[in-house]
């Protein structure tokens, strides 16, 4: 997976966390994040793997257009 730029709405997770005053809320306040997380890199990846198939279709293209000159 390539490296890609994942912002996070760290206000957001700051204002939950001062709103977490007790268990049940610290522990939905971790989930969140859990789940959060997982939704991120999911993202990352189907990104990262359309990049590739759009790289292998360019270099698919450029290698018959190549060949049609010669």
């Amino acid at each position: 997976m390539s490296q890609l730029d994942v912002v996070y709405d760290y206000q957001r997770y700051r204002q939950l966390l001062s709103e977490a005053v007790d268990e049940t809320s610290r522990l939905r306040l971790i989930d969140l994040l859990i789940t959060e997380k997982a939704r991120d890199r999911l993202e990352a990846q189907r990104t990262s793997d359309r990049v590739a198939m759009t790289a292998e279709t360019v270099a698919k293209v450029l290698g018959n257009h190549r060949r049609e000159s010669l």
